[in-house]
């Protein structure tokens, strides 16, 4: 005889089945039910599930976000309706531009009042439905197994992203019969295409032939868990390859192939080389206009190999001369089988040449400077020596978010949780909180700016509560850093409304029992963050940075990907 369950413990029996281990959430009016029945599944002998009170639902959002991408897993987050859904859209936006594997379970209306604009009623599922890969209304107790069950599906195959699910109030305490239900295909949806066997061999074809190749490893490579078919790739050919700025930990930092990162504040060397290599390799990634500078210029010279999950992503930026449309797990091994042992040794030496000016003009001058206050990147560069490329790096939005992911060390896949598509100011924190419970053996260093720190500061009551053990690193310049070196570059250093007036940061950590330093002096950088790195649990380290430091190099927007400014043009 099948067991009579309500809606609400439908719920909680599905996220069991679905391995569920934790759920960032805040409970309201609309999804009290659900939290009911989440009491007995978050205590004693019956505990299935880790519930972390966050302060804002935006942040439930954004903790699931960096809890999936440092543990592979699908990230969870249970909020109200009305303004408890429409609050956590901007983390759905920011995960379906940065392909990351999220449920957000939204309390809603009944259903006899929908359309009645009932107290906090919003159509969520119309306005999600465009920032996510699905959105759905559970109306009926009899489809929450499906819903539930589709709806990880979808987050977590082919192309991962966000879904949304909308859970009326009736239906989460009407009653139906239980039995668990497993989705693994859905009509018309085809998560991982067949490859095509004339493309394989024709974009191995171009590699074989190639004197100047160059490889741009993206998320994908991440999202595939193609780690070593990437590498099998690359040493086979011997290809020079360069990260974006989603897939930097995807290839070891210190891989002698790995050539910085891409971009408008990328590497020197392999932004340079776009423009003179011969075949160009796209790796799980979309040609973001801040990777490709003027599109209409971009690696005119080169034949393009674009290997992608999604076909939607193939030709929409820059037009590529063979489509390898699948997993990169599964194309890059299948490319690999048809290449030839080769040697570009000449080409690489080409590279050192713009290394070393690079080194000279930006990196030097950043990490070792000789007097003057505490600068962004030799702040980085202390820490990441300190965690020897094992620690994990969060970051928010703006020069922090630049310069920590320039000078950070990766030695470990799914080692930066940054957000690239949508640059959310305000994720860095509430993602930290959630990559503390996906990766909880490894370091969590948190770089975040005063302007994005301030726009989650509340989240320090969850991190205070749940004593998660996020190493925070404050780079407090007073200004909005990013908008005013653009003030500068293109407003003749009118800088309107940048500068901020900050609190005593030494106060609110007190006040909510988090250890707290703050380093002013050179000498004494490299002690401090040992200190922090040794204590248990959370800590907040604040560091005086130079008010206005510039962030090179950089590609001015409208210029060629190869124009990058080593020197302060403004």
């Amino acid at each position: 005889m099948k067991e009579i369950v309500s809606g609400s413990e439908a719920l909680m029996r599905s996220l069991v089945n679905e391995g569920v281990r934790t759920i960032f959430g805040y409970p309201g009016g609309a999804i009290m039910p659900v939290f009911d029945a989440l009491y007995d599944y978050t205590r004693g002998e019956g505990k299935r599930f880790d519930h972390i009170l966050v302060r804002h639902e935006q942040a439930a959002a954004h903790a699931a976000e960096g809890y999936a991408r440092v543990s592979g897993d699908v990230g969870v987050c249970i909020v109200t309706s009305g303004p408890g859904a429409t609050n956590t859209l901007t983390g759905v936006a920011d995960a379906m531009m940065d392909s990351t594997p999220i449920v957000v379970i939204c309390g809603q209306v009944s259903t006899a009042a929908l359309g009645t604009d009932a107290f906090q009623e919003v159509d969520l599922v119309g306005v999600a439905q465009p920032i996510s890969k699905w959105s759905y209304q559970i109306r009926r107790p009899e489809d929450v197994a499906w819903a539930v069950s589709r709806a990880f599906y979808i987050a977590r195959s082919g192309r991962p992203g966000p879904v949304v699910l909308d859970f009326p109030k009736n239906a989460q305490m009407q009653t139906c019969e239980w039995s668990p239900v497993s989705v693994t295909s859905v009509r018309s949806y085809r998560p991982y295409p067949e490859l095509d066997n004339a493309s394989v061999e024709a974009a191995a074809n171009l590699i074989n032939h190639a004197e100047r190749p160059l490889a741009l490893v993206g998320q994908g490579v991440e999202l595939g868990g193609a780690h070593n078919e990437l590498l099998e790739f690359l040493e086979k050919a011997d290809i020079p390859a360069a990260c974006t700025l989603l897939g930097l930990s995807a290839l070891s930092s210190d891989h002698p192939l790995n050539y910085g990162m891409l971009g408008m504040h990328g590497s020197f060397a392999p932004n340079v080389k776009t423009q003179e290599c011969d075949v160009l390799i796209a790796i799980g990634m979309r040609f973001s206009d801040r990777v490709t500078g003027l599109p209409s210029t971009y690696a005119q010279q080169a034949k393009i190999i674009h290997l992608d999950i999604d076909k939607a992503e193939i030709n929409k930026n820059i037009l590529c001369d063979v489509a390898v449309v699948g997993d990169c797990k599964m194309s890059l091994p299948a490319i690999t089988r048809h290449l030839r042992k080769n040697n570009h040794r000449e080409w690489m030496k080409s590279f050192e040449p713009l290394k070393q000016q690079e080194q000279e003009k930006v990196i030097l001058p950043c990490l070792h400077p000789a007097d003057g206050p505490l600068l962004m990147g030799e702040v980085v560069n202390a820490v990441a020596q300190a965690t020897k490329g094992e620690a994990v790096l969060v970051n928010d939005v703006g020069l922090n978010q630049m310069f920590s992911s320039r000078y950070f060390k990766y030695l470990k896949k799914r080692s930066i949780v940054t957000s690239g598509g949508l640059g959310t100011m305000g994720f860095g924190l509430p993602a930290a909180i959630g990559a503390s419970f996906g990766a909880p053996n490894r370091t969590v260093c948190l770089f975040t700016g005063d302007g994005g720190f301030q726009m989650s500061i509340q989240e320090l009551g969850t991190i205070m509560e749940q004593q998660a053990p996020v190493k925070m690193i404050l780079l407090n310049n007073n200004y909005l850093g990013n908008v005013r070196q653009w003030q500068d570059l293109y407003y003749a250093h009118r800088h309107s409304f940048t500068h901020m007036m900050n609190p005593r940061y030494e106060l609110i950590a007190k006040g909510y029992g988090i250890p707290y330093d703050v380093a002013i002096d050179r000498g004494d950088l490299v002690a401090k963050v040992e200190k922090m790195l040794a204590t248990d649990g959370p800590y907040l380290l604040e560091c005086a940075v130079k008010n206005e430091e510039d962030l090179l190099p950089m590609t001015v927007p409208g210029r060629n990907v190869d124009e990058m400014s080593l020197e302060a043009e403004w």
